[in-house]
């Protein structure tokens, strides 16, 4: 058993902390939204504290689940004083390379160590404790994590220093973008021809065009309804980061960019909390 404090109690946050309590590890939780925290302490026999310094005090592990870079930093900064020696900081926010480095250079000066740890497969994946969690950092401090992160993660894999975690969770990003974006246009083309889209999806999903989004998203975006993933604000925020880390490092991402604005059109539609396969929405499709 571990002490372990959880950061950040949001739609994948919330059930990740109880993963952990399920798996025998001694919890206290902070969020933003004391009532939050409170309730998710009465369902899983756990802990609350009022602030980031009192969740982290005496505690082995430390995991962030944030939004975005400003919020890692207000939450780093109110803790800081409280960490500990020897503690593990891992952040599973998606947020940029450049804050993980600098986060895990301000861990060091404490004695402690910082492992950015993005994850992905949604809120399904949280609940049902299947994340897929790359991460950066010190290889010691990620084989002493691993074992934590287990609780809720199916697969966990070390890409390389701190910020590597995040350029992969990126690479992420920008792969599911694509993919949606195709899938989005298969399925408008087949409507378009009149075909019958149960069948087509029969006849390709056992060759090169399955994917995931395929074999998951495609009936509800025939059916108009994108109330089952990952919003769209978040993977606006996500693919920001990843543009703004290619004007940097020179990589060209013209399809990316693309759908970038096709999800801003979505936001516009008033799409915000839907999922991201709702790219076919804005290509007449209806929404339940």
């Amino acid at each position: 058993m571990a002490h372990v404090a959880f950061l950040g109690l949001g739609v994948m946050g919330y059930p990740m902390a109880g993963h952990l309590v399920k798996a025998g590890h001694d919890v206290t939780v902070w969020n933003r939204t004391e009532a939050k925290a409170a309730t998710w302490s009465a369902t899983y026999d756990g802990s609350h504290a009022a602030t980031p310094s009192d969740a982290i005090a005496g505690a082995e592990f430390v995991f962030l689940c944030l939004g975005d870079d400003p919020d890692v930093m207000a939450v780093f900064d109110a803790m800081e004083q409280a960490i500990s020696a020897d503690s593990i900081i891992v952040d599973h926010t998606t947020a940029s390379a450049g804050l993980a480095r600098a986060l895990a250079a301000r861990s060091r000066e404490k004695g402690a160590s910082f492992v950015d740890a993005p994850i992905s497969g949604g809120q399904a994946g949280a609940e049902k404790g299947q994340l897929t969690i790359m991460c950066g950092g010190e290889e010691v401090a990620f084989d002493k994590a691993r074992p934590i992160m287990q609780a809720y993660g199916k697969r966990m894999t070390l890409i390389g220093d701190s910020g590597a975690g995040q350029l992969a969770k990126s690479v992420n990003q920008i792969c599911i973008s694509g993919i949606v974006q195709g899938l989005a246009e298969g399925m408008h083309f087949a409507d378009e021809a009149g075909l019958d889209i149960a069948k087509v999806m029969e006849a390709i999903s056992g060759g090169a065009a399955q994917s995931w989004q395929m074999e998951n998203r495609w009936e509800t975006m025939s059916r108009g309804e994108y109330e089952h993933g990952f919003a769209v604000d978040w993977m606006r925020k996500d693919l920001r980061i990843a543009l703004e880390t290619a004007r940097e490092n020179g990589a060209s991402l013209p399809l990316t960019a693309m759908v970038d604005q096709y999800y801003a059109d979505i936001q516009a539609m008033g799409g915000q909390r839907w999922d991201t396969s709702s790219l076919l929405a804005r290509m007449g499709r209806r929404v339940k």
